[in-house]
């Protein structure tokens, strides 16, 4: 069919993630050096118009607050020639203990992370 298959864009939405955590460290091993591990749980994506073969996707995440123990972003996808959205979505990531119990409240290193940027 000559376009970008489907499941392409959820590691592109992990490219954003990635790339958000690099910038307000908040990645995977800023989070981990805390005992703390963050699987997502749901996400979903909503095809606009397809990527082909050859298309630059340019990845715009933002950091959704809650005040629940958990992180969520929103994410839309560009296509870079004629800045056109292909595919919005969303995730949601929980806070495990290393034994993998579900930790309820939010951790105080993330509690730090949103008051040092201003999120609290």
């Amino acid at each position: 069919m000559k376009i970008v298959w489907h499941g392409n864009y959820l590691k592109y939405f992990e490219d954003g993630r990635e790339s958000f955590g690099e910038k307000y460290n908040l990645g995977y091993l800023d989070v981990y050096k805390h005992n703390v591990m963050i699987p997502i749980v749901r996400i979903a994506c909503d095809f606009k118009k397809p990527l082909v073969y050859g298309d630059t996707a340019i990845v715009e995440t933002q950091f959704i607050n809650s005040e629940a123990a958990k992180i969520l972003f929103e994410y839309r996808i560009f296509c870079k020639e004629g800045n056109e959205v292909v595919a919005t979505g969303s995730s949601m990531q929980v806070f495990l203990t290393p034994e993998g119990e579900l930790i309820l409240t939010p951790p105080p290193f993330y509690t730090g992370w949103k008051k040092h940027w201003g999120i609290l």
